[in-house]
């Protein structure tokens, strides 16, 4: 059965599940690898998921097709999501998530083209939503149809490019564009708002004339409605400010900014995929 057919609150419950597995094999590549980023993939698995599962018009089979919705993950080195995703949906092998990080590995610290799936390089931080509105002017300009997905992070939003970006999309009215926004409040050295305080988010993208939405990023039946909501908006692009835990799922990794890029020990992983499946792994 399609699970798209199901009522809201059945597709919810399907992707609640789907989450709960992207988690634990997110985790377990990192800690294979010895080195990652946990804290925003956790954060982000709920938004990808439902993404990936759900949201996204995609055809595993033909990952280049024309006119398959774009996902640009611009906040890249959080890809253990991206790659527990593309695999699970059948993009390659769940094999190839032991080699992340290795030389030559089809999965990279960062997302990279040569990955079956990935759609844009990305990882230095700030570019991910000019890229974005590059790829849906292009869709504009050739009558295609589909929408481009840039998830940002509430850190990288500091720098100046994105707010070019915010400006330039509404002068080309790019209704085709959907920014979501992880809004962990946390990155690498500590919190955002000592760091660089960006104040209210959503608020900052309407001055710039988009329309915006403020969600739960762990609800799936919120996710689902927003999305579709802002599918439907016309003549303006649309920000999804998605307030989220940082190590979402993991209790000694919520809201702690150490682990940000910190790989956890085999007696962490064990504690993680305890609480992460409710029971003895």
């Amino acid at each position: 059965m399609d699970h798209r057919k199901r009522t809201l609150d059945g597709r919810a419950a399907f992707l609640a599940e789907k989450a709960r597995e992207v988690r634990s094999r997110i985790l377990d590549m990192i800690y294979k690898a010895k080195s990652g980023h946990p804290g925003g993939a956790l954060s982000a698995a709920d938004i990808v998921t439902a993404l990936y599962f759900d949201i996204l018009r995609i055809d595993p089979g033909n990952p280049r097709w024309p006119d398959r919705d774009r996902f640009l993950l611009s906040k890249g080195h959080a890809c253990p999501v991206l790659y527990a995703c593309l695999a699970m949906r059948g993009y390659f092998g769940l094999e190839h998530l032991d080699t992340l990080r290795q030389f030559e590995s089809i999965l990279q610290g960062h997302p990279i083209r040569k990955t079956p799936g990935v759609d844009m390089t990305t990882g230095s931080l700030g570019h991910g939503l000019s890229i974005g509105l590059g790829m849906a002017l292009e869709g504009q300009l050739r009558n295609g149809d589909y929408h481009v997905f840039v998830l940002l992070g509430d850190g990288e939003i500091n720098e100046g490019l994105v707010w070019e970006a915010a400006m330039a999309a509404v002068k080309y009215k790019m209704d085709r564009l959907i920014a979501i926004v992880d809004r962990n409040r946390l990155q690498m050295d500590g919190c955002c708002d000592e760091i660089m305080p960006m104040g209210d988010i959503a608020a900052k993208f309407k001055a710039f004339g988009w329309k915006t939405f403020e969600i739960d990023g762990h609800d799936m039946a919120q996710i689902l409605r927003t999305v579709e909501r802002a599918r439907r908006v016309r003549g303006r692009p649309t920000c999804i400010v998605a307030n989220t835990v940082k190590g979402k799922g993991v209790s000694y990794m919520e809201d702690r900014f150490e682990w940000h890029g910190k790989c956890p020990n085999a007696d962490e992983l064990a504690c993680a995929m305890r609480e992460i499946w409710g029971e003895d792994s």
